[in-house]
């Protein structure tokens, strides 16, 4: 009977990579050859909606000068602007360097948070309680937006049926070693071909919590972040469109974010944003499959997303069950030879079917010299695997003992050389 079940579960696997390597595959053939949808960039507004733009930042002396500088080059009228750095229970020098910019600039206006409750949804709620704008913006402390950006954000908020809008992101240290290259890699599949083919398709985008834009009242009409929900974007994502609301994506609106550079560093970030998205895949799976506001294929692609972050958790147990049932000498699961065939396929494509995706967007972007990093990937893929798996476990461990999450904010780069010469 344990037999049994271990092939079954085998199979399964099998059956599951399977359908995720037909889904990266359909988003790059959809980049390469499909018909590309079209963002609002060329739409003009004489009244542009007046925008809000929250930052949250717990001891971010040592970036906020880059985001805060950035966002003064950018071209939007001031008159409609207005910039809250949330400053969340920092112990370093950020409030008195937020000071200083609102004594030079009024339209920075700082909030202060000393209260228990730091996290980047509770500091969102409490800024979004004085914020004057219609549209609210959020950006990490450690982003660099590029010049157009706001604008290219707002303009998508004219379209009545679009809830939150998502820009891209890129990584401004991507040669410092390996794992940023390895990172710049996954940000480009992620965004330039996945992110744009789920628009192509109407599918889901997802809003990613930085480099993104809602609507204020409808998010204050919806009760704001859930503070319990370390993943408040995917979250947000999936509250729109039960709810009727779209997500929109802005390829061309460029954001620049410092990458980790170390493995430990990186790995904590992965099993955060795993334990996050778990958490949202418990709460909206049945809400996604019963919601009268979504189409089948938006059903369909939204419960695929709420399952990658559980998936690799799934493969490592495969990983574990494939080993026990060739030490007990069982490996043959069924007869026949389109078994080895079908095996074949899981092996070579399944577990690495997002090389479609970032092998066509380094082409996109003009940067196909970079493929030849893409075997190193394979290592990232156990590296991920593991450390999404404890997120996963993480994730069963809030619902079982309904812990309270705590917000880790990711450890900076940025070097004493670099900031100097701002």
């Amino acid at each position: 009977m344990v037999i049994a079940i271990m092939k079954a579960y085998m199979i399964f696997v099998i059956i599951l990579m399977l359908v995720y390597t037909v889904r990266h595959f359909l988003f790059a053939i959809n980049r390469l050859f499909g018909k590309q949808r079209l963002y609002y960039e060329d739409i003009y507004s004489s009244r542009m909606k007046k925008v809000s733009i929250l930052i949250p930042m717990h001891n971010e002396e040592q970036v906020l000068d880059f985001v805060l500088q950035s966002l003064l080059q950018c071209d939007y009228d001031r008159d409609r602007l207005e910039i809250i750095p949330i400053n969340d229970n920092s112990t370093d020098h950020t409030k008195e360097l937020l000071d200083k910019y609102h004594e030079k600039y009024e339209f920075i206006r700082p909030l202060h948070r000393n209260c228990a409750d730091r996290g980047k949804p509770a500091a969102l709620n409490d800024a979004m309680k004085i914020a004057r704008g219609e549209i609210i913006i959020v950006f990490d402390a450690d982003y660099r937006p590029a010049r157009d950006m706001i604008k290219q954000l707002a303009i998508a908020l004219e379209d009545p049926e679009v809830g939150a809008v998502m820009g891209r992101v890129i990584p401004y240290n991507t040669n410092t070693n390996l794992l940023t290259r390895l990172i710049n890699l996954e940000r480009s599949g992620g965004y330039q071909v996945d992110q744009q083919a789920r628009y192509n398709l109407r599918t889901i985008p997802q809003y990613g919590g930085t480099v993104g834009a809602f609507r204020k009242d409808l998010m204050i009409e919806m009760g704001g972040f859930n503070p319990k929900v370390l993943a408040e974007d995917t979250e947000l994502t999936y509250r729109l469109y039960t709810n009727g609301w779209k997500v929109i994506y802005a390829n061309s609106a460029e954001c620049y974010e410092e990458a980790p550079e170390t493995w430990e560093v990186r790995g904590r970030q992965i099993r955060r944003w795993s334990r996050g998205h778990n958490e949202v895949l418990f709460r909206y799976l049945l809400k996604t499959i019963f919601s009268p506001n979504m189409t089948f294929r938006e059903k369909t692609d939204g419960i695929l997303l709420l399952f990658v972050y559980a998936v690799p958790f799934f493969l490592l147990i495969g990983h574990g069950v494939s080993i026990a049932l060739f030490f007990l000498g069982n490996m043959n699961l069924l007869a026949g030879w389109w078994v080895l065939l079908f095996i074949g396929v899981y092996c070579s494509f399944g577990n690495f079917a997002p090389f479609y995706e970032i092998g066509t967007a380094l082409m996109l972007d003009g940067v196909a010299g970079e493929a030849r990093l893409l075997p190193l990937i394979m290592f990232n893929f156990y590296f991920y695997m593991w450390n999404i798996s404890l997120g996963f476990t993480d994730a069963i461990a809030d619902v079982v003992t309904h812990r309270k999450v705590k917000w880790a904010k990711t450890a900076r780069f940025i070097n004493k050389e670099e900031k100097e010469g701002t």
